[in-house]
């Protein structure tokens, strides 16, 4: 039996392990856009359908995941994430058609979703309260890793497995697998392989008991009538909606627009853009970190919404060459936008966070409508005409900055000295 220390470390790694597999699954689509559209010979719309499958399962499965967890716990709820995802994996991998598609990534979405609510409450008893918040950053880290590797894995396998001289056993064994016409598949049948891993890994394991706080707990029908009434959550909601909206929006077409506009190949420069798109993503989360401590939140909102707009500018107006890295800049740019308006939005409310937060991942449903009208229009107008619809959402996440009201504020250093000062001058005081 293992102690309880070790056991936790363990978990904590299985935890990071588990973000990581998020993020290699949920982060591939945006590359396999133009593959998909000429293997299928598919419209904008019809290839914006299938981000819209994925990230629609986080709406319908959000708030019920909560639910789930807290009757069944974390471990049950885990494995049959993963059940979901190695199906919807299969399924795809033996049938490779448009249709069969669109249920394979439901299906995906549907494990993710569940995942994503499990794992946070689970973080923080096998880590420990204190260290919970390091944690945290440490995952959205190899979140932000396992997206910026997924694109080059895809480039990696599509390139190479026509290559009749690249004779390793992955290789040769995946080349038996996939139609030599279609080599992208590939990857559905290394999801596979992962999700059963994982689904062995977490079976096998010991977990803790978890108590959830009142903020974790996902609430009554009731809560949610009382939230919903109220106008500060639903204007959080949309502005969680619209940040997805524009990150999927972003990733799912960045490929797609560099070889319509500017003929580059979506294999390899199309999905470095995608890759590059997330580490910078990454990068700025760093940098993030350091000007919350520096500056309010609402200010860096603003800040760095005003600097993706005029990327997005550059992005969709500039020469190919320009493009090529304004598109992955603007991953940086959004960087720090969804922990700002997260955190804005919980501390506007009094009581029931749990709920509230249980809403405001049912917004990651943006990332299903965003990219879908973006096919829809790009179909009547153009893609690059389409794509005026993220000055729309960015527009609208800029805005927070400016109405935003928390009930309390992210202490900067300064506030922090201040409040010291103030504490010593009323010492002062007390003392004469």
């Amino acid at each position: 039996m293992l102690r309880t220390s070790q056991r936790n470390y363990y978990l904590v790694f299985l935890i990071f392990l588990t973000f990581f597999v998020i993020s290699l699954l949920t982060n591939i689509i945006g590359p396999l856009i133009p593959e998909i559209i000429q293997s299928f010979n598919l419209s904008l719309a019809l290839a914006g359908f299938l981000p819209f499958a994925f990230f629609i399962a986080y709406g319908v499965m959000s708030i019920p995941a909560g639910f789930l967890v807290e009757k069944y716990r974390e471990k049950k709820v885990m494995t049959t994430a993963f059940i979901l995802a190695l199906a919807g994996a299969l399924l795809f991998a033996l049938f490779p058609n448009y249709s069969i598609a669109t249920m394979s990534l439901f299906l995906i979405g549907l494990g993710m979703a569940m995942l994503q609510v499990a794992i946070n409450p689970l973080l923080r008893v096998s880590g420990g309260e204190e260290h919970f918040a390091f944690n945290s950053v440490m995952a959205q880290l190899i979140f932000g890793a396992a997206s910026f590797l997924s694109p080059l894995l895809y480039s990696y396998l599509v390139t190479n497995l026509p290559l009749a001289e690249k004779q390793n056993l992955w290789l040769k064994s995946l080349r038996q697998l996939v139609p030599a016409h279609l080599p992208w598949v590939s990857l559905y049948w290394v999801f596979a392989a992962i999700a059963l891993l994982m689904f062995l890994i977490i079976f096998s394991s010991r977990f803790p008991k978890v108590e959830l706080t009142e903020e974790e707990k996902a609430g009554t029908w009731a809560i949610y009538k009382i939230l919903l009434k109220k106008r500060a959550v639903l204007l959080y909601f949309f502005g969680i909606m619209a940040y997805v909206g524009t990150e999927q929006g972003l990733a799912n077409w960045i490929s797609q627009f560099l070889k319509t506009y500017h003929g580059l190949d979506p294999q390899t420069a199309g999905a470095q853009a995608v890759s590059y798109f997330w580490g910078l993503m990454t990068v700025g989360c760093l940098m993030g970190l350091v000007l919350l401590k520096l500056l309010d939140s609402k200010k860096v909102l603003v800040i760095f919404s005003i600097l993706a707009i005029i990327l997005l500018s550059l992005a969709l107006f500039g020469p190919g060459e320009l493009a090529r890295w304004a598109f992955p800049l603007l991953g940086f740019s959004a960087s720090v936008m969804w922990s700002i308006i997260f955190s804005l939005a919980l501390n506007s409310v009094e009581a029931h966070q749990g709920a509230f937060s249980g809403l405001l991942c049912t917004g990651i449903v943006g990332g299903a409508l965003v990219p879908l009208l973006i096919g829809w229009l790009g179909d009547h107008l153009g893609l690059r005409q389409a794509m005026f619809v993220l000055y729309l959402t960015l527009a609208y996440i800029l805005s927070i900055g400016f109405w935003a009201r928390p009930l309390i504020s992210n202490e900067t250093i300064w506030m922090k000295r201040k409040k010291k000062l103030a504490a010593s001058q009323q010492l002062k005081a007390d003392q004469l």
